[in-house]
């Protein structure tokens, strides 16, 4: 079956989508199959994953027939989106790479990230020790809000530009660790853009990690919600720990500190009716049957957003 040939649940079906971090280990031929056996309506598809698969070989062609139905609800993630000098040129190149490949898969969007993506270096510039000839990637770490702002509305804004070239959108996902982690910030990088196929991938982890809130999120537009990751984490103190994925999000789906149902709740108040992500990092899931881990994220999916 050709992408656009693939199913969209109907009127008053929740639309729920499995981001492939729920079945960690898997390759994308094992996440496909998993993702359908589980009953989820569309898939999530992410590097490296996905370009695991493309540079052992196989054509990009060969996916529409294995999803054979099931919907790519978004691709990502083209990460440290605020790059520069020679590093930018990379970025824009990644992102054509990542829009020609959606383009064939039929996934109407693309995931962007602010950087660094590497939440060690966030630690040791906190710290005051990350030297000035350390060659990790620090993005705009040590720029003041606006300028950080200035610098990664430019590389989106080309971006966008770019995947309207495909006739694709673009979400901009604030990572918690971040320069720019709030939802204000996203919000202030998609008016400097200025383009209309820019939103924003909407994380409970990284909202609630941050200390956005619900009434912000219920303020929100609803036509800039692009898609809802559903995410658990656990407490931390907000004003002294660098949040990490390995340690404040090492949490089933449903068993950590976030109040998932009020921020379904609020969600749900925009108006919003895209797609519902399942988006887990627990270590013991991981070690796992991952049809069963699939298929329990599915079923509390649906307990959440029905």
């Amino acid at each position: 079956m050709l992408a656009e040939e693939q199913l969209v649940p109907g009127p008053g079906t929740p639309k729920i989508s499995m981001n492939v971090t729920t079945t960690f280990f898997g390759n994308v031929v094992q996440d496909i199959r998993i993702a359908r056996e589980a009953g989820f309506g569309g898939i999530e598809l992410q590097s490296p994953k996905l370009y695991r698969y493309l540079d052992a070989g196989f054509a990009v062609e060969t996916l529409p027939p294995l999803l054979d139905g099931l919907q790519v609800t978004g691709l990502g993630a083209v990460l440290d989106v605020e790059r520069q000098g020679s590093a930018r040129e990379e970025f824009l190149a990644e992102v054509r790479r990542m829009c020609a490949v959606a383009e064939v898969v039929g996934a109407p969007i693309v995931q962007l990230c602010t950087g660094p993506v590497d939440w060690h270096v966030v630690e040791d510039f906190r710290a005051g020790v990350l030297a000035a000839d350390d060659p990790r990637y620090r993005g705009t770490l040590g720029l003041d809000e606006a300028e950080a702002v200035a610098v990664t509305a430019a590389n989106v804004r080309e971006a966008a530009d770019i995947a309207a070239g495909h006739g694709l959108e673009l979400y901009l996902e604030p990572l918690a660790w971040a320069r720019l982690s709030r939802c204000r910030h996203a919000l202030a990088v998609i008016e400097a853009v200025g383009r209309d196929n820019v939103g924003i991938a909407l994380d409970t982890w990284h909202f609630w990690t941050t200390g956005d809130t619900l009434e912000e999120v219920a303020a929100l537009p609803k036509e800039l919600i692009k898609a809802v990751h559903l995410s658990d984490g656990v407490e931390l103190d907000r004003e002294r720990d660098v949040p990490a994925q390995d340690v404040h999000r090492d949490v089933v789906l449903g068993g950590g500190s976030i109040p998932l149902q009020q921020w379904v709740d609020a969600i749900k108040s925009t108006g919003y009716d895209g797609w519902w992500v399942s988006e887990m990092f627990s270590r013991r899931a991981n070690e796992q049957d991952p049809l069963l881990v699939a298929t329990t994220m599915r079923n509390l999916l649906s307990l959440l957003v029905s």
